[in-house]
């Protein structure tokens, strides 16, 4: 069988995206604190649970949707989701870039259940963005059969993803200080 070029091009402007986001959200450990955060950056650990939360809801509707053949919705929705999450990005990008670090209590007793959630969401997060790329481009050029086989995968950890998002933000968000 003969692979399409478009389909190899697409595919590795994927993986070079992957790449450089990881990179870029590792860089972002690396940054100094700001000495002035701007206002309106106290607001976007918020905004990333509701988009997170608002991804979950897109992606369990969007399942609903597929499994009654509703293909174009399940398409848009699909399309809403993506976009959603990469406004999440930059919006993560953002806040991270003024250097700001918050910890959980280290004397909490709900510690190693957050430490788990956050290190699994993490570990997941950075495997996520090229699976759901390819899921997205597989399933907008109609590679049926490929689509289904990555979305085994990238449905799950795409969910579990955003849901820990909120989780994550909920945990922590007692102990911003901004």
């Amino acid at each position: 069988m003969k692979t399409n070029p478009a389909h190899k091009f697409y595919l590795r402007l994927i993986y070079v995206i992957s790449a450089v986001v990881f990179l870029l959200v590792l860089l972002l450990s690396r940054l100094p604190k700001a000495e002035s955060i701007p206002p309106f950056v106290k607001f976007l650990p918020v905004l990333n649970a509701v988009l997170n939360g608002i991804t979950s809801v897109l992606l369990l509707i969007s399942y609903y949707f597929i499994r009654r053949k509703k293909v174009h919705i399940h398409k848009r929705l699909n399309i809403t989701a993506v976009a959603l999450s990469a406004v999440f990005l930059l919006s993560y990008v953002t806040f991270h870039s003024f250097g700001i670090e918050t910890r959980f209590p280290a004397d909490h007793p709900l510690r190693p259940v957050y430490l788990f959630i956050l290190s699994s969401h993490i570990l997941l997060a950075a495997i996520v963005l090229p699976l759901v790329l390819i899921s997205l481009y597989r399933g907008l050029t109609s590679q049926i059969t490929l689509h289904r086989k990555i979305t085994r995968w990238s449905f799950p950890i795409w969910l579990y993803v955003t849901v820990t998002g909120v989780i994550v933000y909920l945990m922590i968000s007692p102990y911003y200080r901004f």
